[in-house]
């Protein structure tokens, strides 16, 4: 699966936008509340929604979590909005016949009943999708009867918690390692300093160390996210043709392990993963510049809010990251240099 553009019109923070998606991995930067993460979301419910099981409509509310479950809350809230409509477009590979799944709904919409169309087309095309999404929160360590607890209300945790933890419990990889999944375990061993191991009759997940293993939640957060992308990786879930979305790879890692995280990303892009990211870190963004080879396929999308025109969500993109005009990570990094330079 390929997901090559996304159309929104009056969709939470966007008024009417359009946006090309590359086939390999996709950064978005901006200022918080630019709809990066929402992005993010919208993009895993469309895939998600190649499962029969799986209603587009349904994920979109499931991931985003409006109040009383209203899709209709999602609609751009300006004066004369009544109605939000997005079109996503994939195709197997680029040779193949494009599909487009769309939603639409108007603020009479009853919790997630919204119009939606190509739904059939996009489950017979994509059905064999594997779609993960890595909250910016590490989850694992809170497995242990997480999903009872949401479907009683005890708690609430949107759709990308409960399935990163199903999807880690779950191994799909058939026979021995290929060498790059090798490389790939071992240069996150290398950050965590062990494997993981996840025991269904506890339900819960270890760090083991050696002969030893450790409980989840005594393990920094930083190890327990690379922990779970090593586990990722061992249970085959990303593989060609999947699509990994990321909210903020940075969070909580020792920015020494930055390079190797974008080594494994530029590897999971070359074996045909489809990548998304929201990143704020400079460091991170920069190194996918420095790592990247002439055959990677890297796109910078930034998002900003236009102070000339009330505020709207200004987009813009460009494959090199010091391009881009509206580069808040820029800014603030070249902000930063010049108090040092004046102290």
């Amino acid at each position: 699966m390929i997901l090559k553009k996304i159309s929104l019109q009056n969709y939470t923070v966007f008024d009417e936008q359009t946006i090309e998606l590359n086939k390999g991995i996709n950064i978005f930067i901006g200022e918080n509340g630019t709809g990066k993460t929402h992005l993010l979301k919208l993009l895993y419910s469309a895939c998600q929604a190649a499962d029969k099981k799986v209603s587009f409509s349904h994920k979109i509310v499931f991931t985003m979590l409006p109040d009383d479950y209203k899709i209709s809350r999602l609609i751009t809230r300006k004066v004369g909005n009544s109605a939000a409509m997005v079109h996503i477009t994939a195709s197997e590979n680029e040779m193949k016949k494009e599909k487009v799944l769309s939603v639409k709904f108007h603020k009479k919409t009853t919790k997630w009943d919204a119009d939606v169309t190509g739904e059939t087309g996009w489950e017979e095309t994509f059905c064999d999708v594997n779609s993960i999404f890595i909250p910016a929160k590490e989850i694992l360590s809170n497995s242990y009867n997480l999903n009872a607890a949401v479907d009683k209300n005890n708690i609430h945790f949107d759709d990308t918690y409960l399935d990163i933890i199903n999807a880690a419990k779950i191994d799909v990889s058939v026979g021995r390692d290929t060498r790059e999944r090798e490389m790939m375990l071992k240069e996150i061993e290398s950050m965590i300093h062990g494997s993981v191991v996840y025991e269904p009759k506890k339900d819960e997940f270890y760090l083991k160390k050696g002969n030893s293993k450790q409980e989840f939640n005594l393990v920094a957060e930083g190890i327990r996210k690379m922990a779970l992308l090593w586990q990722l990786v061992k249970n085959g879930t990303l593989e060609k043709g999947s699509v990994l979305f990321w909210d903020e790879p940075e969070a909580n890692i020792n920015p020494k392990y930055i390079p190797i995280i974008v080594n494994i990303l530029l590897l999971l892009q070359r074996k045909g993963v489809q990548i998304f990211i929201s990143t704020h870190d400079y460091v991170l963004a920069s190194y996918f510049e420095v790592h990247m080879n002439e055959n990677d396929n890297i796109l910078y999308h930034s998002f900003s809010f236009d102070t000339n025109l009330d505020n709207k969500i200004r987009y813009e993109a460009g494959n090199k990251f010091d391009d881009l005009e509206n580069n808040a990570i820029i800014a603030a990094f070249n902000k930063l240099l010049d108090k040092i330079y004046n102290l």
